[in-house]
């Protein structure tokens, strides 16, 4: 199984990264607004930016933590590169 770890821009211009084993599917979801409870629901739509596949949960994990953490301006710029080595 694989994992991604996902960058979606939300209508009001933020942010919201994520993990899955099931991209298709999850981004399904956050589009659609299954999940009422979940950040996108109120700021959809939203839109895929960025993705990037990984073969174990824990390597998912810690990619998932690093993106979450990174500045708005790094994430500009990595979305503008699209380049998965500066990951």
């Amino acid at each position: 199984m694989t994992y991604h770890v996902y960058v979606l821009l939300c209508a009001d211009g933020t942010y919201y990264t994520g993990l899955t084993s099931h991209l298709q599917r999850r981004i399904r979801q956050h589009v659609n607004g299954s999940l009422h409870r979940a950040y996108t629901y109120s700021r959809r739509p939203v839109r895929l930016v960025w993705s990037q596949e990984f073969q174990t949960l824990e390597e998912a994990r810690m990619g998932e933590k690093k993106v979450k953490n990174w500045s708005r301006e790094k994430k500009d710029a990595l979305l503008q590169t699209g380049d998965e080595q500066a990951f």
